[in-house]
């Protein structure tokens, strides 16, 4: 029950998870845990991961689990937290997201001990008819509930009904997988819940639900999106990634210690300790930076990226100058030093221009 509450915003009923989990030891049957990503673009971000590290926690427990990839939910949109439709994507540019998905989920999780489902198995042989009879398992009523929405109904903003099957394909997916657990970010609440009642429908147990808080991206402020420029892609260089870790602050370290760590908890806690004693910060954010770097990068190439970062700390040149991305108001010289990876903080890069460490 530990490693499933670690870090999770709501786990919904809790009475009914540890039914599953005490039926679980009694029989030797592992749970059924399902996540399901919408392959809307083709990169993930750290902020996708603390999901899929819930996931991969469960997994080491032993509980079968079923990264989803939603081709047929795609083709909908997913209105939640939107403000508008979204435009649809072309069946070609789905399949070419969904690979990268593979190759990139595949560096959290063990695929290779996982079920990988697309949710077009069931959804297209549903057809018109099938639709039509699960559309009459949920009323406008309850869909108006929903936040956004209401919202969206309230400012005359458009909703178009199709945006309402979302909710109900993705619900479907439960009862198609009969799912035990289905875990997702605080925006997908609605969703999640619309899976346990259209099991209750279907005669199912009902699954559970576990929601996970939205990651605050570099800035410490927003949560990661790229529309943000806070981002740290798992895909970029080990170098770069080692770098934008170091950057964020001291208070964001711990944050991102409880949801993208895979230490133990009492570690962490020890961690902090030691600061409040007194032990450099950096020391312990160096840690996680390493901790993952290597894990999409390898062990050989987190030592070099935090040889790299030495390096430039001791003013010698970085074997790779990371790319920064300039947009809005002029950056200053001290923010674009903490954006390139250049020092830590921006107080740091300051201390630095005022020693006469950085010509402009």
């Amino acid at each position: 029950m530990a490693v499933t509450l670690r870090g999770c915003e709501e786990l919904l009923p809790r009475a009914d998870w540890l039914r599953k989990l005490e039926r679980s030891e009694a029989t030797g049957t592992p749970l059924r845990i399902k996540f399901g990503m919408d392959p809307t673009a083709p990169d993930l971000h750290l902020g996708h991961t603390v999901v899929l590290n819930k996931m991969r926690q469960l997994q080491d427990l032993g509980h079968r689990v079923i990264p989803l990839i939603g081709d047929f939910t795609t083709m909908i949109g997913d209105p939640s937290g939107r403000n508008s439709t979204r435009p649809p994507l072309t069946r070609e540019q789905i399949e070419s997201n969904a690979k990268t998905y593979f190759e990139q989920v595949g560096l959290v999780i063990r695929l290779d001990n996982a079920e990988v489902r697309w949710n077009s198995e069931w959804s297209d042989p549903l057809g018109a008819r099938g639709i039509i009879g699960l559309a009459s398992r949920y009323t406008v009523a309850r869909m108006m509930e929903r936040d956004d929405f209401t919202k969206r109904y309230k400012a005359g903003t458009p909703i178009s009904v199709h945006e309402f099957l979302y909710p109900l394909m993705q619900g479907y997916d439960s009862v198609a997988l009969k799912s035990d657990l289905e875990l997702g970010g605080t925006d997908q609440k609605f969703n999640l819940l619309m899976g346990r009642h259209l099991q209750e429908e279907y005669g199912q147990d009902p699954q559970c639900i576990l929601t996970m808080p939205l990651l605050e991206g570099l800035d410490g402020v927003d949560k990661m999106s790229k529309s943000k420029h806070n981002t740290i892609g798992i895909t970029e260089p080990a170098n770069t990634m080692f770098a934008k870790v170091l950057s964020i602050s001291d208070e964001l370290m711990w944050r991102w210690y409880t949801l993208l760590s895979f230490r133990a908890e009492s570690e962490i806690e020890a961690f902090k300790a030691e600061v409040q004693g007194g032990r450099n910060p950096k020391e312990v954010k160096v840690m996680l930076a390493r901790e993952i770097t290597e894990r999409f990068h390898g062990r050989a190439a987190a030592d070099a990226a935090e040889q790299d970062f030495a390096n430039r700390a001791r003013g010698g040149i970085p074997d790779e100058i990371p790319e920064v991305t300039l947009s809005g108001a002029p950056l200053g010289v001290a923010a674009l030093l903490k954006s390139a990876g250049l020092a830590p903080s921006s107080s740091e890069a300051n201390r630095l221009i005022d020693g006469g460490g950085v010509a402009r």
